[in-house]
């Protein structure tokens, strides 16, 4: 009876041990997931704009400044949104004052990316304010490629062709183009 509780015990106490190291292995949820897209971010815009250590050091303070801006704005944006939605589909509320609420918030929005550009010009010569825009827009296709599962890493990235591009319909490439 001894033998057979201990087994039992040992049984038991691997079994909890397994299934919380299998628990600790799972992948964590979004605020990692976010911090980890956020360092490769910062890392290819660095290294695509060709920031300089001096450049970088003065750049990401405000860049991160301008980013916690940015997104109470959306938060705004979307609160307004939200509102005026539910305006129109319930037949309630002021349409007029919610419309020009959200209209307020979206055009908020579009000025904090033109002074952005003014800000950055402060810090970064003009063509690398610009390469920041492109990398950074880049950077945000290639994640929502990775989202949507397609492994594409943008247009004309690795297992997609380039925009514009579709096979002929007889399956011959057209000329010029190697069929793949």
């Amino acid at each position: 009876m001894k033998k057979l509780i201990s087994f039992l015990l040992t049984v038991s106490i691997a079994t909890a041990a397994l299934a919380q190291q299998q628990g600790a292995q799972k992948p964590k949820g979004g605020h990692q997931d976010f911090e980890k897209i956020r360092a490769e971010m910062v890392a290819f815009i660095t290294s695509e704009v060709g920031l300089t250590a001096q450049e970088a050091e003065n750049f990401w303070p405000v860049y991160n400044k301008i980013d916690a801006e940015q997104k109470e704005l959306m938060k705004s944006e979307r609160k307004a949104y939200m509102a005026l939605n539910k305006a129109l589909s319930s037949g309630e509320g002021d349409v007029q004052a919610l419309l020009n609420d959200y209209l307020d918030a979206k055009a908020k929005n579009v000025n904090l990316h033109v002074l952005n550009a003014k800000e950055y010009g402060k810090i970064l010569p003009v063509e690398k304010v610009a390469k920041f825009y492109t990398c950074e827009e880049k950077f945000r296709r290639q994640q929502i490629g990775k989202l949507q599962g397609h492994g594409r890493q943008g247009p004309g990235g690795p297992g997609g062709r380039p925009r514009g591009e579709r096979p002929a319909k007889d399956g011959k490439a057209p000329k010029g183009q190697k069929n793949s």
